[in-house]
């Protein structure tokens, strides 16, 4: 198993940790010139038809999904040698995703640094509770995580608050550099969103901007959802938690069709890019084929990662991720005979 092999594995992804600025520069070229091409091409269509413009949004919303992408890699530093670049790049591809560059950094880096560990979740994860805490919690804790846990809610209202309410708002504790980034964010999403309604009239700005945006959404945080949420994720106490099972074996592989894979960035090689961060996405698929052992690891696909929906509740004691009716049924278990709850 790679985590025997720690030596070995980050001598043979290190040739891939190196961004190439050709590649990088190609990847702005053909993700974000389309979104713009898409964008004019939908208001076009207005004189068509209102469900072509729609169709064609619902497309630049999977090229926004992409450039959510190259802001992701910004974050890590891999994009780009260059940190003034990834900087600078970031910061335009947050305003045009909706996202503070400096704000998502950070959380987003404590969520690497913490993705799995039991005793230092709440930052840049996906809320999951214990059974057991979950059975301790006051009725309306439970109310909220099970509202918040609700596909409907987390799929629609849950994107719409993130990225359009929660985003404009500084995070406690951050810095000025930070919070500057957030306001120069704000007023850029703010800037783009009076130029487009001036330019094409606020009803064609809102039904094409807002197709692009509430698709783009849907799919970033279902991709950032899916690929955490499998039943044998990797959990652990401080004390046991380890990095490199926490990216193997707590990251998933999303097996997409190749244009879904080349429309997210790659990101489906989620266990490499946890195991490396700095692994740029264009080269996240050629460690996967290149190397076996990055192989051995848990492979969902589109029709398999839909039973993730299902799950809720981590149970330490079988190290799986379980529904709140696998919770009744384990309690019903447990009333009968209690040595059989920890299976």
């Amino acid at each position: 198993m790679i985590e025997a092999e720690q030596g070995h594995w980050r001598k043979e992804i290190a040739e891939f940790e190196r961004p190439k600025l050709k590649n990088s520069i190609w990847q702005i070229i053909n993700t974000i010139g389309p979104v713009v091409l898409l964008w004019l091409a939908a208001y076009l269509c207005l004189s068509v038809s209102p469900w072509l413009t729609v169709g064609v949004s619902i497309i630049a919303g999977g090229f926004l999904v992409r450039t959510f992408i190259i802001f992701h890699d910004c974050c890590h530093k891999s994009f780009f040698k260059n940190r003034k670049a990834n900087d600078i790049v970031g910061t335009i591809t947050g305003i045009m995703t909706y996202v503070p560059y400096m704000q998502w950094k950070h959380s987003h880096t404590v969520h690497h640094a913490t993705c799995g560990n039991l005793d230092r979740r709440g930052t840049g994860d996906i809320w999951t509770l214990t059974v057991d805490e979950y059975l301790s919690a006051s009725p309306l804790r439970r109310l909220v995580y099970r509202l918040y846990r609700n596909p409907f809610i987390m799929f629609t209202i849950g994107p719409i608050y993130i990225f359009l309410i929660d985003y404009r708002f500084n995070r406690k504790r951050a810095n000025a550099k930070e919070r500057m980034n957030t306001y120069i964010t704000n007023a850029g999403i703010a800037a783009v969103a009076a130029l487009l309604c001036w330019a094409v009239g606020w009803q064609a700005f809102l039904l094409i901007q807002g197709t692009i945006f509430f698709m783009s959404s849907i799919a970033g945080i279902w991709l950032f959802y899916v690929q955490h949420q499998f039943e044998e994720s990797y959990y652990e106490a401080d004390a046991e938690w380890d990095f490199v099972k926490a990216a193997m074996h707590g990251s998933s592989y999303y097996k997409l069709p190749r244009i879904l894979h080349w429309i997210t960035g790659n990101i489906g090689f989620h266990h490499i890019h946890h195991l490396s961060p700095r692994i740029p996405n264009y080269n996240l698929e050629a460690v996967h084929e290149t190397n076996p052992r990055m192989q051995e690891v848990r492979t969902i696909t589109v029709l398999s990662s839909l039973s993730s929906l299902n799950f809720r509740l981590w149970h330490e004691p079988s190290k799986r991720l379980i529904g709140f009716r696998d919770m009744k049924r384990l309690m019903r278990i447990a009333k009968t005979t209690p040595a059989a709850a920890e299976l």
